[in-house]
């Protein structure tokens, strides 16, 4: 209830009231508490009669007190549906017993339409100013107070009931959007948050698997090298410890979102990690070709999971990689002899689809002689 106060001024209040979120001793310090002022015109009657009868003035103590309770409830328990039993019934149903006998009482009738419209849906919301208002109507019919000073505590109701209503009906409305406004921030704080993960999740899957498949089979080379060839041996755990400085170097890149590659480099791993598995590479590839950074970057990776599956799974002798482009696509083609077959794809190369459709494209992979990956990219999203 947060514009009792403009009872008189009439304009639009500034929504300075804790969320429901908030917790009590933020309710309990509210400047909001300044609107009981308003129960003053409840005293006023007893006190400017010139001769009030006995029960006047316990009547408007009793109904101020009760008031103030029920609006510290509203205050302490925060903005809900739950104020209809808390405070807009026992407010409109207060200032209908008292009102026939204070006609000032009638300002409870407008503390319930400022809770409903602070609490309820629209459609709810203007239910109870209709209902509050003809409350209003049927008081006056069976007060007791004489003319025209009945009229004085009826008659102003009838008005700031849809003034005040309305003014906090906006005030819900707009910390309602608000309220929506903050969610779909967050919504989009998470994708973001999802997105990078899975980026990240990709990128390192990607990175280490091509990596640590290098260090694995050279290592084991360099086992059997060690006594047979030790000239050998040695330049293979080199080229091992080179491998494992650049998956250190690429998995910092990729955390902080600077990794970027593209495809000479991946065919010069490639080479070098077939090379270590026995793997004949044959490459056909256009130097002059020249693509898009993004889309380099992903096929590049891409080039760079299904090398490492040859050389993981494949048993192949020789390996084909070849990349063309015409005017509507780009396709990126890695073809081997080995085992084929048609087992589920792994989180590899998931991955590796899911790189390709950001970018429109498609894969498709055949495993009947050998396992041939074939990666279509659309012309515009690559060059």
């Amino acid at each position: 209830m947060s514009t009792v106060a403009d009872m008189s001024a009439g304009t639009e209040t500034l929504d300075a009231s804790p969320s429901p979120s908030g917790s009590v001793a933020e309710r309990l310090l509210t400047w909001e508490w300044v609107y009981l002022g308003y129960l003053l015109f409840v005293l006023a009657q007893p006190y400017f009669t010139p001769d009030p009868a006995w029960w006047e003035w316990p009547l408007a103590i009793a109904v101020c007190v009760l008031t103030a309770v029920l609006y510290a409830l509203a205050l302490l328990r925060g903005r809900s549906v739950r104020q209809i039993w808390t405070s807009i019934v026992p407010m409109a149903v207060l200032g209908a017993l008292a009102t026939p006998f204070n006609t000032n009482a009638s300002v409870l009738f407008i503390y319930a339409a400022a809770a409903a419209g602070n609490s309820l849906p629209r459609h709810a919301a203007r239910l109870w100013f209709v209902g509050l208002t003809a409350l209003d109507g049927v008081t006056v019919l069976v007060s007791r107070v004489p003319m025209p000073y009945r009229l004085w505590g009826f008659v102003p109701p009838l008005a700031l009931i849809w003034v005040i209503g309305l003014l906090e009906l906006r005030q819900h409305d707009r910390r309602q959007e608000q309220e929506n406004e903050r969610l779909r921030s967050s919504q989009v704080e998470l994708l973001a948050t999802i997105a990078e993960r899975e980026r990240i999740a990709r990128d390192l899957h990607d990175l280490l698997g091509h990596s640590l498949t290098a260090v694995v089979m050279r290592a084991q080379l360099t086992k059997e090298l060690v006594l047979a060839d030790p000239q050998r041996a040695r330049a293979e755990a080199e080229e091992m410890e080179r491998n494992a400085r650049e998956a250190l170097a690429a998995v910092r890149s990729t955390v902080t979102g600077w990794r970027q590659t593209d495809i000479r480099t991946e065919l010069g791993a490639a080479r070098r990690v077939l090379a270590g598995a026995g793997v004949t590479l044959r490459v056909d590839y256009d130097d002059e070709l020249i693509l898009l950074s993004q889309a380099e970057h992903e096929l590049g990776l891409a080039l760079r999971e299904a090398v490492t599956n040859v050389a993981r799974h494949a048993r192949a002798s020789v390996c084909h990689i070849g990349l063309d482009a015409d005017d509507e696509r780009v396709r990126l083609v890695i073809a081997d002899d080995g085992i084929g077959g048609d087992a589920p794809e792994g989180t590899g190369l998931t991955g590796l689809r899911e790189r390709v459709t950001k970018l429109g494209g498609a894969v498709r992979r055949t495993g009947s002689a050998g396992t041939t990956l074939t990666i279509t990219v659309p012309v515009e999203a690559a060059r």
